[in-house]
């Protein structure tokens, strides 16, 4: 993969992926906001701003007429909003780079939150918000997020409560957008059939208009914790979703390599010990998975399970006695090598199409100011050592880091507080 970033004089940067060969081409806006940004007040704006943006704008006045024009180039579109960024893209037949850029510009620069459309998505975003909230294994996710941090920016829904939603006018969309889409807070990404040349020029002329000015802020995350933390959501269900996990590591923090290699060990892919010690062995889950959650000033990682509902407690006994067995053994080289294969086999496949290397791409761009090639990621893995894995697990496997959100049939926290502990400490 090679890339070229260029910042112009406002500060906006362009991000350039050729790819050879590849029939299509991605536009890619991102903007450095998102619900960490937000006050407690507006909280959910990020999210409900991503949808207005969709819903007219001066030169294609209705929703209708966006969406209508993007089908009609047989494109793929859509919008996302995340704790620290949102993005808007397009992807279509190379033919067509000149359209989706108009397009995606176009939304991006001058959406007019007509007022009617307004109230009308207030109802969308709250059934959003009842859908997520139906469906436990993402749910679970935010009551995890919570734990963490609590009452701040970072432990809030992305897309806010419901008498947020409700109370939003369409000033609070105007001054909002104009604090932070603003020139040096936005990345403009275009990957797949197109050359350096060609789209710093049509960026450079469809972007003419940003507005130039100061950027909103955000509050730093107060990221403590002195005892482990559990947090039961009582709901009746056949399968209980838990997430356990430990504070770790921001963004740019060079243990990530090896926490990410640690966490494939637990959960990653089908011959991961987790998935073998739960599924195959245990027959007690579906799915099992580990995921480092890095952003740019705090970190988690975290194992999520949906389970027997009669075995909950066993099933965090297995997990809690993996973590330790990789504070007391080292990982032995066969394992550690397929480990690492899976890992880069799989960064490999995942960039193949135009629209996954842009948000490669972009996502590192926003966090970390800074691109990093699958061959330099790849080489950071396999330079990973069993020791190093030890080492890094004795340190973030204390008791005092343990988090662990549930949703189920259950009422009675202290049942699970009495579990969590590693067995080493």
């Amino acid at each position: 993969m090679q890339f070229k970033k260029k910042i112009l004089k406002n500060g906006m940067r362009i991000i350039t992926v050729p790819m050879k060969d590849n029939p299509t081409v991605t536009v890619l806006v991102l903007v450095e906001t998102g619900s960490k940004y937000e006050t407690k007040k507006l909280n959910g704006i990020s999210h409900f701003l991503e949808h207005m943006c969709f819903k007219g704008t001066v030169k294609r006045p209705t929703a209708m007429a966006i969406s209508r024009e993007l089908d009609s180039l047989g494109c793929q579109y859509n919008a996302f909003t995340s704790q620290e960024y949102t993005g808007y893209y397009a992807k279509s037949e190379k033919k067509h780079f000149k359209k989706i850029l108009d397009v995606v510009s176009d939304i991006y620069l001058h959406s007019t939150f007509p007022e009617a459309e307004m109230e009308k998505e207030k109802g969308v975003i709250i059934e959003e918000i009842n859908m997520y909230e139906d469906m436990p294994q993402s749910h679970v996710q935010e009551l995890f997020l919570s734990l963490l941090y609590g009452d701040q920016p970072a432990g809030w829904s992305i897309a806010g409560p419901r008498e947020n939603i409700r109370k939003m006018k369409r000033d609070d969309f105007v001054e909002y957008k104009k604090m932070h889409y603003v020139a040096k807070a936005t990345t403009v990404v275009v990957s797949g059939a197109i050359t350096e040349k060609e789209a710093v020029k049509e960026v450079e002329k469809y972007f003419a208009p940003i507005r130039v000015s100061s950027k909103g802020g955000k509050l730093r995350v107060k990221d403590t914790q002195s005892n482990p933390q559990v947090f039961v959501q009582y709901k009746k269900t056949d399968q209980a979703h838990f997430v356990l996990g430990v504070r770790a590591y921001d963004i740019l923090n060079k243990k990530n390599p090896i926490l990410n290699v640690l966490s494939t060990i637990l959960a990653g892919g089908m011959s991961s010990r987790l998935f073998q010690k739960l599924r195959e062995e245990m027959g007690v889950a579906y799915y099992v998975r580990s995921m480092n959650d890095a952003y740019t000033d705090h970190g988690f990682l975290e194992i999520s399970a949906g389970v027997d509902v009669k075995r909950v407690p066993e099933v965090v006994k297995e997990i809690l006695a993996e973590c330790t067995r990789l504070i007391k053994e080292p990982v032995l080289e066969d394992e550690l090598k397929k480990v690492k294969d899976y890992m880069i086999g799989n960064l490999h496949l995942e960039l193949e199409s135009s629209d996954s290397l842009a948000n490669f791409t972009g996502g590192q761009e926003i966090l970390k100011k800074k691109i990093e090639t699958p061959l330099e990621i790849a080489k950071k893995i396999r330079s990973v050592t069993a020791p190093e894995i030890m080492r890094l697990a004795k340190e973030i496997f204390t008791n005092r880091y343990l988090n662990f959100a549930l949703i189920g049939p259950f009422k009675d926290q202290k049942a699970f507080k009495s579990i969590l502990s590693f067995s080493n400490k």
